[in-house]
């Protein structure tokens, strides 16, 4: 992990271990759409799981709770557990299943416990610091790729087979 005084070093996602790790976020991580802020923390964790950009899970009190819904979807996590799909509302726009969340997760993941992760590509701006991430490739995965960030990662073409 990276030091907050220190640029942050470059990453391998093969590095990464399996199972994931959960750790804190050295950053500010901001999540935006519309030019409306979703999301702001400097609490924020990231699970970090070989061959993946990592995810960041934000608590639930940095994130505007008011402007989210119970979304349709629901999958489960060999890892983490149950997860809950949470919609977004602002303004007139309403984007579906644009984060997950975990009530009840598996005892190693309970730090993460009703934090909330966004899809990059799903919303119009997340942030790790100063830098704005890229979305994972894929419909699936919600990792958000930044410079330090080194792949191949899982979800680009010719990867269904990982």
């Amino acid at each position: 992990m990276c030091d907050r005084t220190t640029e942050p070093r470059t990453e391998s996602v093969w590095d990464y271990p399996r199972p994931p790790r959960v750790e804190p976020v050295p950053h500010r991580i901001r999540v935006i759409v519309d030019g409306v802020t979703i999301a702001d923390s400097t609490r924020a964790m990231r699970v970090l799981e070989t061959s993946h950009p990592p995810n960041y899970y934000l608590p639930p009190e940095d994130v505007r709770m008011d402007l989210l819904s119970a979304g349709r979807g629901r999958s489960v996590c060999e890892w983490k557990g149950s997860a809950a799909y949470h919609h977004l509302r602002v303004g007139e726009r309403v984007l579906e299943d644009v984060a997950w969340s975990y009530a009840r997760p598996q005892p190693s993941f309970e730090a993460i416990a009703s934090y909330l992760s966004f899809y990059p590509g799903r919303v119009t701006e997340a942030w790790v610091g100063d830098e704005r991430a890229v979305a994972q490739a894929g419909g699936f995965y919600g990792g958000w790729i930044t410079s330090w960030i080194r792949g191949p990662f899982k979800g680009e073409p010719g990867t269904t087979g990982w």
